[in-house]
């Protein structure tokens, strides 16, 4: 793992290739997305089978109830539990996060509410590249079902025995063995096998997140959540723990970018020596080999001021603040923050209840993580009465002739 001095040169390097993989990753998604509208079923099939090995029309798309039955029997109690504890923490959140009803009188005679109204079908998208991550279907489904969503179906290529078993606890009975660009292809725009979703959530690599923001034009998604993003701010700590943090997001894909920034040259030898160390201990075939080698850094700040403006800046979707509060006063841009030396990032990735579906790639700077609220409408309603359309109709009438509104205008004055 190399340590640099944080320069703009190395900042802009960074940025330059984000951008360039993304306008990779677009050109690939794009041909697989056009495929699957234009042909559907025979898309779709076609691109599990090249890219998944994966023979649809021999295996089916669909989980059977049964294959879910026998899946909750596979797995251990333990598993249960501790998905079951995630749940619920993920329940209360949501809750907490989920917008309300509400009217007020602005001024007499004109009331002005909202109104809240779930999103009816939902598409998760739960990835199976390198492990099947079953805590994503408790991340999306779980808010949605929050929100009051009608319909929850769950696509991944790999879907395990772990998988399998949370759907049977979170009641999910719509599971389907696809994924890639192609499912989210198919939740977008439907197929004779897949009906079409009003709304697909969830993370996924750089093809999968590009062709969500391809669909977006004609199906709502959540945010862009692509390659994991880990970054660590300490000038001192335990190195130890600081090297396990970024080695568990480094795992997640060899693409995954794992950041330290410090302003102590001790402490970014003695983390470096650390990652060093437990890369040993994990699997040669472990993603976190390549990743580290690929993206991830050490980088020294000239002050702790310059480590924030860039983590500011780069918006990463993991942060870690390892010393407490008084730099979280100083973050504008970062999708999920740990505070305190006791706040590994994997209990956010499964049971603190914060979502772990969250903005990659600088989209940090302009939304928030998955939450209840991306599952619902807010739908204003205004009341107004004869006496709110007196206090109101010569202003709007002035207002629409400065804006050279005639009708505008004269919807108004037709009352009067």
């Amino acid at each position: 793992m190399r340590i640099l001095k944080l320069t703009d040169r190395v900042e802009s390097t960074l940025l330059a290739a984000r951008k360039s993989a993304d306008i990779r990753a677009e050109k690939v998604a794009a041909k697989i997305v056009r495929d699957v509208r234009k042909r559907g079923d025979a898309a779709l099939f076609s691109w599990t089978r090249e890219l998944d090995g994966v023979d649809l029309a021999r295996r089916g798309v669909w989980i059977s109830h049964r294959e879910i039955e026998k899946a909750q029997e596979s797995v251990s109690r333990d598993f249960l539990r501790a998905v079951e504890h995630a749940m619920a923490n993920v329940r209360k959140v949501a809750e907490k996060q989920l917008p309300r009803d509400w009217s007020m009188e602005v001024e007499p005679g004109i009331r002005i509410g909202q109104t809240v109204k779930a999103v009816e079908s939902i598409g998760c998208y739960i990835p199976g590249g390198t492990s099947t991550l079953f805590s994503t279907l408790v991340m999306t489904a779980v808010p949605a079902q929050v929100a009051g969503a009608k319909r929850i179906v769950a696509v991944c290529s790999r879907p395990n025995n772990e998988l399998l078993a949370t759907a049977g606890l979170l009641g999910v009975s719509e599971v389907a063995r696809i994924g890639g660009a192609q499912a989210v292809a198919a939740l977008a725009y439907g197929t004779k096998t897949i009906p079409r979703v009003a709304k697909i959530c969830g993370p996924g690599n750089r093809f999968v997140t590009a062709a969500k923001q391809l669909v977006s034009r004609d199906c709502a998604i959540d945010l862009p959540a692509g390659p994991t993003e880990a970054f660590v701010i300490a000038s001192e700590g335990n190195a130890r723990w600081i090297a396990a943090d970024l080695l568990a997001q480094a795992e997640h894909a060899p693409d995954a970018a794992s950041v330290f920034l410090t302003t102590s040259v001790r402490l970014a030898r003695e983390v470096r020596r650390r990652i060093s160390e437990q890369l040993k201990n994990l699997p040669e075939a472990n993603a976190a080999h390549i990743s580290l080698k690929k993206s991830a850094l050490i980088l020294l700040a000239a002050s702790e001021n310059a480590a924030i403006d860039f983590v500011n800046r780069l918006a990463p979707e993991h942060l870690s603040l390892p010393q407490g509060g008084a730099v979280l006063r100083k973050i504008s841009a970062a999708g999920t923050i740990f505070v305190g030396p006791w706040a590994a990032q994997p209990l956010g990735d499964y049971a603190s209840g914060s979502n772990h579906v969250l903005p990659t790639a600088g989209w940090a700077r302009s939304r928030a993580g998955l939450s209840a609220a991306d599952f619902v409408k807010c739908i204003t309603v205004q009341t107004i009465g004869r006496q709110g359309f007196g206090r109101l109709a010569r202003d709007v009438r002035v207002l629409a002739q400065a804006e050279n509104l005639p009708a505008h205008r004269n919807a108004v004055a037709v009352r009067q």
